[in-house]
């Protein structure tokens, strides 16, 4: 049986940075993936319009100042085939594929106690032995798919935004259903409006979404930012979700101004474009009629788009702003007063069935050449519920986690010694800025990796009560916020039968000092043996 120090599950940024890293330690590594090249979700997801809503010079690695230097961003937010050329370019440079097997999937991993190692069965039916596990599986990466009534019987191709061919699609003159209005919905529509001869969207849930303003790359600007890197990336891990420093929050509170400055603020960072939306005044995500008023600003800017004021209505969300994410688009409501784009309420008129044809509602049956599934993914704990996991005395992750996902720090779960999450269920993640936040954890598993070498530890676990502690904080934490106001991913509410649990802890800088204390303390609340 071949034997490894760090086995890595997944090779998008978080298996890649890990790989470098434990590399620099002298360790035996191997990291296993079930693509076909690096990039993670910038592998898979490969859909018309996929792109970063973090603005490029941010969303990078910083680990490298000579690769901070010589790679070159095209545009303000980077398209999915620029970030996947980055992946590449960054696997190259660093020679990472020498120890990636692509086209692999891990399929069961078994902790043996008495060995303090992890018996890890991948899906040609070999079996390695590793000390350690590092799950890289990404945040967003178990694609969600409904259960639609005759789906199978569909004549036509049936494409999901998170598993896109990897040849080009092409819709021109085709008749184009989506179903689904999350980001990559919001995404990809305007760029398939732009091919398709009729494209009828199906929504169950309008979503708020600001112009993401994109375009081409400053030049100037981004040698700026190259000529003081440093000193940029650390104001950015001060701001609350780890980016944005370049144009900061107003910091005052929405109901403290008068209706007219309240506006002109409004606007302002409405101009800027993006996620910078949320900057406007430091109380939306906190206070009830301070986010009542920036969603009713952002439904205003609907009204205004979208001509056929019923269709308007349709878009404009009733929930609370942020409680899910917020998507920036390009053209997406505009997307809407072409004559060939047709909105249907799926909460008025259900779909009942795919047809060999097409789709049929309640109220009619529509043919199409091809079907969309934009509706998102199992979010935070998909990858790793993909995986038969067992640890001490025979308990499945499954099983752990049928109640809702558990861990101190999103790094490791009681019960499960030596096996590390990247950006797992209770770390900052999906609510920031998702490069540094990696780098953040991998330094963290790495460090930890090299303390116990240093210190001749055979494992370590996250006690029950540091565990039980984090997720109390955790939830403590977003139930200050209106984050936890309606059904979203942020709880797997997406997802039927999913225990609803707030996945994310509000507060880059807040946890980056914990992580540092702990370590600072020897690693308090893991245990060593």
């Amino acid at each position: 049986m071949k034997e490894l120090d760090v086995l890595v599950v997944g090779a998008g940024f978080s298996g890649m940075y890990m790989l470098h890293k434990v590399r620099q330690q002298g360790l035996r590594v191997q990291v296993f993936e079930a693509g076909s090249d690096v990039g993670g979700t910038w592998y898979w997801n490969r859909y018309p319009g996929a792109r970063c809503d973090i603005e490029s010079m941010e969303y990078s690695f910083q680990f490298d100042e000579e690769l901070q230097q010589e790679w070159q961003w095209t545009e303000r937010y980077s398209a999915q085939p620029e970030i996947l050329n980055y992946a590449q370019h960054v696997a190259e440079r660093f020679d990472l594929r020498s120890d990636i097997t692509f086209n692999t999937r891990v399929e069961r991993m078994i902790y043996d106690e008495t060995g303090a190692k992890w018996k890890v069965t991948l899906d040609s039916g070999e079996t390695i032995a590793a000390r350690f596990v590092v799950a890289a599986t990404g945040c967003l990466s178990v694609p969600s798919t409904p259960k639609i009534s005759g789906a199978d019987n569909f004549s036509g191709p049936i494409y999901h935004t998170g598993r896109w061919p990897h040849e080009p699609v092409d819709f021109t003159g085709k008749r184009v259903a989506v179903i689904g209005t999350g980001s990559s919905g919001i995404q990809s529509i305007p760029v398939i409006a732009e091919q398709a001869q009729q494209l009828t969207v199906f929504q169950r849930s309008p979503n708020y979404s600001v112009p993401a303003k994109n375009a081409p790359m400053d030049q100037n600007l981004q040698q700026r930012i190259k000529a003081r890197y440093a000193d940029f990336r650390e104001i950015n891990k001060l701001q609350p979700f780890g980016f944005g420093s370049r144009h900061p929050s107003n910091g005052g509170f929405v109901m403290d101004v008068p209706p007219a400055a309240r506006r002109e603020q409004f606007e302002l960072h409405w101009n800027q474009g993006g996620l910078l939306f949320g900057g406007a005044f430091a109380d939306i995500v906190f206070d009830a009629e301070a986010n009542n008023e920036a969603a009713e600003f952002v439904r205003s800017k609907i009204r205004e788009t979208v001509s056929d004021s019923e269709v308007a209505e349709k878009l404009c969300p009733d929930s609370t702003l942020f409680c899910k994410r917020l998507c920036a688009d390009t053209n997406y409501f505009e997307t809407y007063n072409k004559a060939h784009v047709q909105l249907v309420d799926i909460n008025d008129t259900p779909i009942e069935e795919i047809t060999s044809t097409g789709i049929r509602t309640s109220a009619v049956e529509q043919e199409f050449d091809c079907i969309v599934f934009a509706t998102g993914f199992d979010a935070m704990t998909g990858a790793l519920d993909k995986i038969d996991i067992t640890g001490l005395q025979g308990v499945s992750l499954k099983e752990k986690w049928s109640q809702g996902a558990t861990t101190y720090l999103g790094l490791e779960t009681a019960g499960f010694p030596n096996l590390f999450l990247i950006n797992g269920p209770g770390s900052p993640s999906v609510l920031t800025n998702m490069l540094p936040t990696i780098e953040q954890n991998v330094e963290f598993v790495s460090d930890c990796i090299s303390f116990m070498q240093k210190h001749d530890y055979r494992s370590i676990e996250a006690s029950e009560t540091a565990e039980s502690e984090w997720v109390e904080h955790v939830n403590e934490v977003a139930d200050g916020s209106l984050y936890p106001t309606c059904d979203s991913w942020y709880l797997g509410a997406n997802i039927p039968g999913k225990p609803r649990v707030f996945l994310a802890l509000i507060g880059f800088p807040q946890y980056v000092t914990k992580c540092n204390e702990v370590a600072a303390e020897n690693y308090a609340g893991f245990r060593l043996s």
